[in-house]
């Protein structure tokens, strides 16, 4: 599904969100250089605009490396890096990579981030485990994640996902089911206590969770 949205996926992001997701990876990366990270893996990278906000907004020597198991996210995430020019984000690899079984030794990165990604991962307490291990101890975990909205907001949020979200998208994509599935997704998931106790469940420490945008999204971050 992800394939087939790739290459109109920023544009309908754009769109769909009016550009207020700069904002939320400006939170993100701003918690993130809090813990002056040498090694950093953006899991779920897509087409890359997370890895590229933290290469920077992060020390140049840090390094970032963004997984996703979607050849085509990365595609578009190596062409964007090209067309910035050479040495632009020089700090910055893609590989492919599933997150429920990392490609990955243990203990080996600093600080893991996951934006909008969680909520697509079949078995999530399986990746938060797979999280934990390849964190080193005293490493830090950042889900930047959609979440459930303040009560008072939430038939107007679920309206506009329900109903108008998915006819611009598929006019946007030709493919209005990915975005029927994405509605699917946002209101099953936990709301924010909910999922902090699934992060504590994985081995995770110091758990918090700063919601944003009338809590329509939520950054959780964590201890390994």
């Amino acid at each position: 599904m992800f394939g087939r949205i790739a290459r109109r996926y920023d544009l309908a992001n754009l769109i769909l969100c009016g550009g207020i997701d700069s904002l939320w990876r400006k939170k993100l990366v701003a918690a993130v250089r809090k813990c002056s990270p040498n090694a950093v893996l953006d899991l779920a990278t897509g087409s890359g605009d997370v890895a590229f906000a933290l290469s920077r907004g992060l020390d140049p020597a840090t390094t970032v490396v963004g997984m996703d198991f979607c050849q085509p996210m990365l595609d578009e995430a190596e062409a964007k890096k090209k067309a910035a020019g050479a040495g632009r984000y020089a700090n910055v690899t893609f590989r492919p990579g599933d997150g429920l079984a990392l490609p990955l030794p243990d203990q080996s990165y600093d600080a893991i981030t996951i934006s909008f990604g969680l909520r697509n991962l079949a078995d999530r307490a399986r990746g938060l485990r797979e999280m934990h291990r390849v964190l080193r101890p005293g490493g830090h975990l950042f889900v930047l994640e959609f979440s459930q909205p303040y009560a008072w907001f939430r038939p107007f949020y679920f309206f506009y996902l329900q109903r108008i979200l998915p006819h611009i998208a598929g006019m946007v994509t030709g493919d209005r089911d990915a975005y029927v599935y994405l509605n699917d997704t946002i209101g099953q998931f936990p709301d924010r206590a909910a999922l902090a106790d699934e992060i504590r469940a994985a081995g995770f420490t110091q758990v918090s969770a700063r919601p944003m945008t009338l809590g329509i999204v939520a950054l959780h971050e964590a201890s390994a």
